[in-house]
């Protein structure tokens, strides 16, 4: 994943495309399969969606320290 302010806002997405991460994240929470997401976007590997999710988890793992 990278995020650079010049490209969709600095919003994160899968490196060398302007496919937000946000958006391959919807497709999973609507309940499409890993084989819908790469029949929608045939440019992408399975490891870049996969990716994804692992972004999703790496975000909802970190902890705040106040």
């Amino acid at each position: 994943m990278v995020s650079t302010p010049e490209v969709l806002r600095g919003r994160p997405r899968i490196d060398g495309t302007r496919i937000p991460v946000s958006l391959i994240l919807g497709y999973f929470a609507a309940g499409k399969t890993l084989d819908d997401i790469i029949w929608e976007f045939p440019n992408l590997k399975p490891e870049q969606v996969l990716a994804c999710l692992d972004y999703a988890r790496a975000l909802a793992e970190f902890d705040i320290i106040s």
